[in-house]
């Protein structure tokens, strides 16, 4: 059999331990070369995120990354990180060392998608394989055809809830050896001047996966996951499983031990009910493509919203007549993380109050989440708009009446200046012309 050179494209996959594709990859090349594309400079629509990410964003991927490099320099391999896009760099790989196979794990992005058609397309003549690893059930384990996605999570979840899932595998103890000599990595990001609330990498997900079952956390959650502020009130698993450092079905598998263990209860399996959420949305956004990102959704109708650069503006720093939603946006631009509710919140403000275009605020958040993910960012953001997986429509939230049952001594708004703002949420009118005050 001839001398076989893969090459595996990182992703959303940034682990060893149950990555399907690089396990399959290990198996059937002679040599591998294992590359992570940094984002391309220009965004994949006009209204996704600008090429800056925050800092947080950026330092929680630089560590992932340097994480994964240190993981493979163990197994005598090296994980090439470069500013280069995929369509760029890869070509050249393939001309220098004859690669004959390319991996990868899939990818709910139409972008990702789309990219990963392009590479192919030249090379008839190169075994291209990808293999899911960022849900807990493949496709074919679905009991219904991907264009019959149910049009709710309710109708999704009762369907899919009974299906086993398949253990995890276990984390790769060899890899076959890189072909390319050692490279330096691209210039990093100064780290934000902060302690961060995450660190990235697969050896930080696995150690925050052993803690938090060590803890009793699991048995309270549903009681505490509406929290604000701080590590315990809910899993924190998000920033990990957004980049893949940790795999959604190792999370299951401790989450079932567990249960076996310690017990199980509402709480236990709320856990659960929200991965499932996070399941739906990967499918939907396989289901839907670039749907995911149209003003009108999977709707017909477009939403009566516009865009307000002042009011815009406003939400982004937290400068709202809204303080719940002030501290929430200026937790978020501190921190780069934010709460569930609080995403609800900032998101029905943005939307109903102020009455911008949805798509504004689910790009600002791509921009700004250490935890972003392509499928339940914009999925949420649809669904909050009521261009989405709601059969109900529009979500919309009193936001007094919200700070008021989970901020009920206002702690959390004074903690982050929420109650520091402009009362006037216009400065001028529709024709640009000064509003008397």
């Amino acid at each position: 059999m001839p001398h076989q050179v893969g090459l595996f494209l990182f992703k959303n996959d940034l682990r060893l331990h149950d990555n399907p594709a690089l396990a399959l990859a290990a198996a059937e090349v002679d040599q591998l070369i294992c590359i992570y594309c940094l984002e391309p400079k220009q965004p994949p629509s006009s209204l996704r995120a600008p090429s800056n990410l925050s800092p947080h964003r950026q330092e929680f991927l630089q560590q992932s990354l340097l994480d994964l490099h240190h993981s493979l320099e163990q197994l005598g391999q090296q994980l090439i990180v470069t500013s280069d896009p995929v369509l760029d760099i890869i070509p050249q790989l393939i001309t220098q060392h004859n690669i004959s196979r390319i991996y990868c794990s899939e990818h709910a992005g139409y972008h990702e998608q789309q990219t990963w058609q392009r590479l192919l397309k030249p090379y008839p003549f190169i075994v291209f394989k990808r293999t899911p690893s960022h849900t807990l059930f493949d496709q074919t384990e679905l009991p219904f055809q991907l264009s019959e996605l149910p049009d709710s999570f309710t109708k999704f979840r009762k369907l899919v809830e009974p299906l086993n899932i398949k253990a995890p595998l276990a984390a790769l103890t060899q890899l076959p050896p890189s072909p390319v000599s050692a490279m330096s990595w691209p210039q990093q990001t100064p780290p934000p001047a902060h302690v961060p609330l995450f660190e990235g990498g697969e050896q930080h997900g696995l150690a925050h996966l052993e803690r938090y079952f060590k803890s009793k956390l699991a048995s309270s959650y549903k009681d505490t996951r509406n929290g604000l502020d701080g590590m315990d009130y809910s899993t924190k698993f998000s920033p990990w499983l957004a980049n893949g450092s940790l795999s959604v079905r190792q999370l299951v598998h401790s989450l079932r031990n567990y249960e076996r263990s310690v017990g199980a209860n509402d709480s236990t399996y709320w856990i659960y009910f929200e991965l499932l959420w996070r399941e739906y949305y990967q499918f939907y956004a396989h289901r839907h493509g670039k749907r995911l990102f149209d003003f009108s959704g999977i709707k017909t109708s477009k939403p009566a919203t516009s865009f307000y650069p002042e009011r815009f503006q406003k939400w982004c720093h937290g400068n709202t007549p809204y303080p719940i939603v002030n501290a929430c946006m200026k937790q978020l631009n501190s921190s780069g993380y934010m709460s569930n509710r609080g995403r609800q919140l900032v998101a029905s403000c943005f939307v109903h109050e102020l009455g911008l275009n949805w798509r504004y605020g689910a790009a600002y958040m791509e921009q700004q989440l250490i935890d972003y993910d392509v499928a339940s960012n914009w999925g949420n953001w649809q669904y909050l708009a009521g261009v989405g997986a709601d059969p109900r429509g529009h979500r919309r939230f009193d936001l007094i009446k919200q700070g008021q049952i989970y901020d009920p001594k206002g702690s959390f708004i004074k903690h982050w200046g929420g109650d520091q703002y402009d009362a006037a949420l216009d400065s001028v009118d529709a024709a640009d012309w000064p509003i008397s005050r």
